[in-house]
């Protein structure tokens, strides 16, 4: 080639298209490299189930859950496993007694104190105890052996015979308490089980009639009624009679033993031995002496106004059959005689041959 030879030309408008050519293929590349990479992003995500909780469209950051330390291994020493015995007793209250006890009376026990002391009713204590007290709470006797059911009720001794339909039925009943009570142990699911004669059954909420054990009144007069007692008074129509208005009997005003109740007609006041007992209202004396069932020595008034009064457990008497006696006077002195665990005065209160809760009367 000749050294001469002319060069060709290039264009400065050729030169502007080459710069921007280069740089239009410069940000293709960029823009192929940015798509790479957010597709890259987007397929390595994990997918998350959408919470139909929220509306909110724009993606929530998702907290990673923290990973617990596993505990370092601390040998066989603690690798024993840990032993739980079993509690029998976790739905049942120990201190509820399900089963019958036997109680030795003490001195001062009655019959009232010994059932608020186990928390019975006083009629359930006498209807368990029937050959022993016949109804009678005069009957109790320091030494004696009682019977203490677990709750109020019949305590009954199973018979020949028997069936859980007529003992519920004859004790005014549920047969469905007596098959569920606890302490009887039965098949709550057999309606009539086999129970050995002799067993002690309890009736809860069992009932009957409490024979009555109460002198009978004495009047003073011709009453129409005939002294139907040894020792009781004949007398006329004569003498004091009452106000109607009793004062306490007695120095001490508070009950010590028996309340009044169904199968106590009468309250028990707290005395000393040889305290003076007096006449609670004017009268006739229509009784004094000893009397038998557990009464001791005792004092019946006649007030000739339909009341009368009467006092048991004297340690003396110091009033005669017969005599007008008048309200506050000294008719005899506390003592425990009779069927008697201490020194009290039993005090009635009748109003034509019913009885009166004397607390009702008292001033």
């Amino acid at each position: 080639m000749s050294p001469n030879k002319p060069q060709p030309q290039v264009s400065e408008t050729s030169r502007g298209l080459n710069w921007l050519a280069g740089i239009l293929w410069g940000a293709a590349i960029l823009m192929l490299a940015l798509l790479a990479f957010v597709a890259i992003g987007h397929f390595s995500r994990p997918v998350t189930a959408a919470t139909p909780e929220t509306n909110n469209t724009s993606a929530q950051p998702i907290a990673e859950a923290p990973v617990a330390a596993i505990p370092p291994y601390l040998g066989p020493a603690f690798d024993q496993p840990i032993e739980r015995s079993a509690d029998f007793h976790t739905e049942r209250d120990p201190n509820v007694r399900l089963a019958p006890i036997n109680y030795i009376v003490e001195a001062g026990d009655s019959i009232f104190g010994i059932a608020e002391a186990f928390k019975i009713s006083p009629e359930s204590l006498l209807w368990a105890n029937y050959d022993t007290l016949y109804d009678d709470p005069h009957m109790v006797s320091i030494g004696a052996e009682l019977i203490v059911p677990p709750t109020d009720g019949i305590l009954y001794k199973w018979k020949a015979g028997d069936t859980i339909e007529a003992v519920a039925a004859r004790f005014r009943a549920y047969p469905k308490d007596v098959l569920t009570y606890p302490g009887n142990n039965l098949d709550a699911a057999n309606p009539n089980p086999e129970i050995t004669p002799g067993t002690y059954v309890m009736i809860p909420g069992g009932w009957r009639e409490t024979k009555p054990w109460v002198v009978p009144s004495i009047p003073r007069g011709r009453a129409g009624v005939n002294p139907s007692i040894p020792g009781a008074c004949s007398t006329g129509e004569g003498g004091a009679i009452g106000t109607g208005y009793f004062i306490w009997p007695s120095v001490e005003h508070y009950i010590s033993g028996n309340r009044y109740w169904s199968g106590h007609l009468a309250i028990d006041i707290g005395v000393g031995l040889g305290d003076s007992i007096f006449a609670a209202d004017s009268g006739v004396v229509v009784y004094a002496g000893w009397i038998s069932g557990g009464y001791g020595n005792m004092i019946m008034i006649d007030h000739g106004n339909g009341y009368q009064t009467l006092y048991a457990h004297l340690s003396a008497i110091n009033v005669q059959c017969g005599q007008s006696v008048y309200r506050g006077q000294t008719i005899g002195y506390g003592g425990s005689t009779g069927n008697s665990t201490g020194p009290h005065l039993h005090f009635e209160v009748r109003y034509f041959g019913g009885f009166l809760n004397p607390l009702d009367v008292l001033h």
